[in-house]
């Protein structure tokens, strides 16, 4: 008995990656064509590459899915609904998305269209589903880090939605879209498809107060993903779409992948699969390109092993050791047998960063076969010790064989060729008259001379179709010919039915640009009424109250009281940020001390609410505080009955979104970090400022990680290390190769969030965001030692000058934070 299986969906960075994804059992690819997805550097396809990839993709049955995956400034809107516009009229299934606000455009702009909800949503639990499925996405990537538990509850509360989720590539060691590190160090963001893999550095893990070195090596290099052993419990939790990573590999990688896991998904269709295949079934995958795998957070948070360690890139396949030397040559005792034309590695027992060396194989003896093992005398241009470890790094034969998979398939002829339909008409002594149509198209062309008896050739249907086919090297093609209102033995020279035929055709080209041109006007029209009416529509931003609003981040309440004293009129209290959080008991304390001095206190909930921790933060939210949240689903969930602003992780990034927010009922909105003064001023135009607070001053989360650091550091179980963070090193950071240093705050539900290097402050740039009309500001203390109260003072000092109208200066800000802080992106665009 057959059971029905998820979709396989591959990736394609290039027209041959399509190729290999179709001939190797796709069931549809994703791709980004020049601009406007997450992969910005060389991984995507031209428009004539997408007519022929969605052309190849069709003839198989295969779909086609657009990654429209980034966030999108105020000025990219426009250009970007055009873009898709042109995806669209090349034959594209479905668009992937990233930015909120883009999803109403599209959806007003192309309302047939398919939508797709990108990872980068950082879509984790029920609430984040729900907003999708309410807004009409018809399908989401669910985060990396759900576990099987995880999909079938956002599953079970939310069962029309489509769930998709990556089996198989690169992972990244934070939540995405909750990733602002990269940008942060440079200008290359990762929301915005400019990655630069700040993760795969090699760094030091501090106890931040005694200094002693606790852990170096590639600490947070996330393992790839191998996701086979869990395919049938995936499929079971509710999973539609397995998602293979690897826009950025080359063609025989993803030929490889598919066929891995097309023959996966073929034997769990027929009940013949086998959660552990043998090594010679996954050898390919590991061979291909591989980090080493984790079957990821499938069967529960994963501990040390989740990350390399020690390589950050491709390492090849692990086969043996060196066992000795016969004859000048290695020897070396192998699972699998090397050929010449291999590549292999050869690492010190302990580690490549202890040595390493590797050569192409020129000559290989197989000496004998015992054990599973094989061993082998290969010629080596250097000494090696024994016990090295062997890797081979390339096999030629594996991409030999993965690039005759699809050396054949080639897309199939023109098959979007317009047929034209010919009515021909006439009698001796009146011209020819052709009526041609096609493609919603019709012209007519007559003879410029009449028509007479014919004395040798008359005029017929077979000479007609022969002088009136020959449409080679044009879009068309002759479809039915028609000759009944002919008279018969009637001629016509055939250099009269060639300028006929070539006079329709330049009237039918110049026919269907004005057709295209029409089509362009009104797609730019609709996409110019989108823009400007559906920031309108949305409910308007709460008044601004008359007073400005300096709001402080703190995650002591005793940082609270010391903000307020120095003039902070709100609070967000950030619990959640380490552990132990402190008694419910103190913090109602807190917030009725608060109000009896005129201040808000804002719960500041965690970003990542995974379903089994909702019911802890539900014993905080019935406190019934104002909120501050950076999880979208919360928002849209809580909003409505709270007082709640929407934090940066939201990712407001344009117009567009910050209306989306507004009608959910966020009462501000604390703009995206990686915005520019500029940017912000731009974002928040249609509202004159009202409703949007500025991330002022202090250390950003540059990341949010499911991987602890400090436990897999000890080589400990999670949740099972609680003394290590709270008791022996509760205050740790990370130093990257430059020296810069990363605070690292392990929270509540034992995630680690790393903290940018240096505060940001945008004190310089409040006069300009004041002008603009922005009167709500945030300044954030998360580590130990913050000047919580000479940066408020300075703060609160800096608004007051605003206030009253008078150029402020930047001595007790300078004074308060010391030379040790950035301008962030204030200045640096993303």
């Amino acid at each position: 008995m057959r059971r029905t299986v998820p979709e396989l969906l591959a990736p394609a960075g290039s027209l041959d990656a399509a190729r290999a994804a179709v001939a190797n059992g796709a069931d549809a690819v994703y791709l980004g064509v020049e601009k406007f997805n997450a992969r910005d550097d060389g991984a995507q396809l031209t428009f004539e590459d997408l007519e022929q990839a969605c052309r190849l993709a069709h003839a198989r049955g295969v779909r086609v899915y657009l990654t429209l995956n980034i966030l999108l400034k105020p000025a990219e809107l426009r250009e970007a609904l055009l873009h898709l516009g042109e995806c669209v009229d090349h034959g594209i299934d479905a668009v992937l998305v990233q930015d909120l606000g883009a999803i109403r455009l599209i959806q007003q702009v192309y309302p047939g269209l398919e939508i797709h909800g990108s990872t980068q949503l950082t879509v984790h639990d029920a609430a984040g589903a729900r907003l999708l499925q309410q807004m009409g996405i018809s399908r989401v990537v669910l985060a990396r880090e759900n576990s099987l538990e995880d999909i079938a509850a956002i599953r079970a509360q939310v069962p029309a939605l489509g769930l998709e989720t990556f089996v198989h590539g690169a992972l990244c060691i934070a939540y995405s879209g909750q990733c602002f590190m990269s940008g942060m160090i440079s200008e290359r963001s990762a929301n915005r498809g400019a990655c630069a893999q700040s993760c795969r550095q090699d760094y030091r893990l501090n106890d931040a107060s005694t200094k002693a070195e606790l852990d170096r090596g590639y600490l947070i290099s996330a393992k790839d993903l191998g996701a086979w052993e869990h395919l049938a419990a995936i499929a079971d939790a509710g999973i539609g779409c397995l998602k293979i990573e690897g826009r950025k590999k080359k063609p025989e990688y993803v030929a490889t992948a598919t066929r891995g896991y097309r023959a996966f998904l073929d034997d769990l269709a027929g009940g013949t699969w086998n959660p552990s295949p043998p090594p010679e079934v996954t050898q390919p995958l590991v061979q291909i390109y591989s980090r080493g795998f984790t079957g990821g957070m499938y069967g529960g948070r994963a501990g040390r092993g989740y990350v390399t360690r020690t390589h950050p890139d491709n390492r090849g396949a692990v086969l043996g050791r060196v066992v000795g030397r016969d004859r000048g040559d290695l020897l070396v005792s192998l699972t699998r047998p090397v050929s010449p034309g291999d590549g292999i590695g050869l690492e010190h027992p302990d580690g490549a960063a202890h040595g390493n060396t590797g050569f192409t194989i020129t000559r290989a003896r197989t000496l004998h076969e015992r054990a599973g093992l094989v061993t082998q005398a290969i010629a080596a241009p250097e000494d090696v010790p024994d016990g090295w470890v062997v890797v081979r790094s390339s096999q030629p034969s594996l991409l030999e064989s993965a690039r005759a998979s699809f050396a054949k398939l080639v897309p199939p002829g023109q098959g979007s060729r317009v047929q034209l339909h010919v009515r021909a008409s006439g009698r001796a002594g009146t011209p020819l008259t052709l009526e041609w149509s096609g493609n919603a198209e019709t012209v007519t062309v007559t003879s410029a001379i009449a028509l007479s008896p014919a004395t040798k050739h008359p005029l017929d249907a077979a000479s007609l179709r022969t002088q009136l086919g020959r449409l080679g090297g044009t879009p068309f093609t002759l479809g039915a010919l028609d000759s009944s209102a002919l008279e018969q033995d009637v001629f016509l020279p055939m250099s009269m039915l060639n300028d006929l035929r070539q006079e329709a055709v330049a009237e039918l080209l110049a026919a269907g640009e004005r057709t295209s041109e029409r089509k362009l006007t009104a797609r730019q029209v609709a996409i110019d009424k989108a823009l400007t009416e559906l920031p309108c529509a949305a409910s308007p931003a709460p008044a601004t109250p008359a007073e400005p609003i300096l709001t402080a981040e703190v995650w002591r309440l005793d940082d609270a009281r010391a903000a307020v004293q120095a003039g902070a009129t709100e609070i967000s209290l950030d619990l959640f940020l380490r552990h132990p959080t402190p008694p419910v008991s103190r913090v109602r304390t807190l917030i009725e001390e608060m109000a009896q001095r005129g201040v808000t206190v804002r719960l500041r909930t965690p970003t990542i609410v995974r379903p089994q921790e909702r019911k802890v933060l539900d014993k905080w939210l019935a406190l019934d505080t104002a909120l501050v949240s950076g999880h979208v689903g919360l928002v849209a969930e809580l909003a409505p009955q709270k007082n709640l602003v929407a934090d940066y992780g939201v990712n407001c990034f344009n117009q567009l979104t910050a209306a989306e927010l507004f009608r959910l009922g966020a009462r501000r909105i604390v703009l995206s970090i990686e915005l520019t003064s500029d940017e912000i001023a731009e974002v928040s135009a249609p509202w004159q400022g009202r409703g949007f607070e500025v991330f002022a001053y202090g250390r950003p989360e540059g990341m949010t990680i499911e991987h602890c650091v400090l436990s897999a550091a000890f080589d400990r179980g999670p949740f099972t290390c609680r003394d290590l963070c709270v008791q022996k090193h509760p205050n740790v950071e990370l130093t990257d190769p430059t020296g810069y240093v990363f605070p690292v705050a392990t929270d509540s539900a034992c995630r680690n969030r790393l903290l940018h290097s240096r505060p940001v402050s945008g004190a310089g740039y409040l006069p300009a965001l004041w002008r603009a009309g922005l009167r709500d500001y945030r300044i954030v203390f998360n580590v130990p030692g913050d000047p919580v109260a000479e940066v408020t003072a300075a703060f609160r000092t800096l608004i007051d000058t605003l206030k009253e109208g008078r150029t402020p200066g930047l001595e007790s800000i300078r004074r308060a934070t010391g030379s040790a802080f950035t301008r962030g992106h204030f200045a640096r665009a993303v």
